[in-house]
């Protein structure tokens, strides 16, 4: 075999070799959620910031909708400021459409109060909603969350629910 026919089947190996290897958009989504979950644990607001849009909105458990990165901040300093907290997030089904990627996840996370006291323990299911920036990176663009456990309350006597 000549030296051409040599360098060109080595040529096409790296090449498909490197094709093999790209990332899809799947895949570089999929580390969004990565990216998001560390930042949560790191008890960084930071971090936190930095994996969402500027245009974020956050549906927490009884609480109004809290829109903006601006309105978010506040939010997750106060959390940051009153607990130290760890949560695993599971993902379920991931599809990725476009520049959005939309994530249905379970959770468990573990709150324990920075004063003392008992820890928080709740499980439950959410969705993430990523979008992909200017910037080439995928960023949190909507993070919703429920818990699986019965609130403690009663209406009229009937409950809880």
């Amino acid at each position: 075999m000549s030296l051409a026919k040599i360098n060109a089947v080595a040529l096409a190996v790296i090449c498909n070799t490197t094709l093999a290897l790209a990332e899809t958009p799947a895949d570089t989504a999929s580390k969004a959620h990565d990216a998001y979950l560390a930042a949560i644990n790191s008890n960084d607001l930071a971090k936190v910031l930095a994996t969402v849009t500027d245009d974020v909105v956050l549906l927490a458990p009884n609480s109004p909708a809290i829109e903006g990165k601006d309105a978010v901040r506040p939010w997750i300093a106060g959390y940051f400021e009153h607990f130290e907290t760890r949560w695993h997030k599971t993902p379920l089904e991931f599809v990725v459409a476009g520049g959005w990627a939309f994530e249905r996840y379970s959770y468990r996370f573990v709150d324990t109060p920075r004063n003392g006291g008992t820890s928080l323990v709740d499980t439950g299911n959410g969705i993430n909603i990523y979008r992909l920036e200017q910037d080439g990176v995928w960023r949190v663009a909507r993070d919703t969350w429920a818990s699986d456990q019965a609130l403690p309350v009663t209406y009229n006597g009937m409950g809880p629910f």
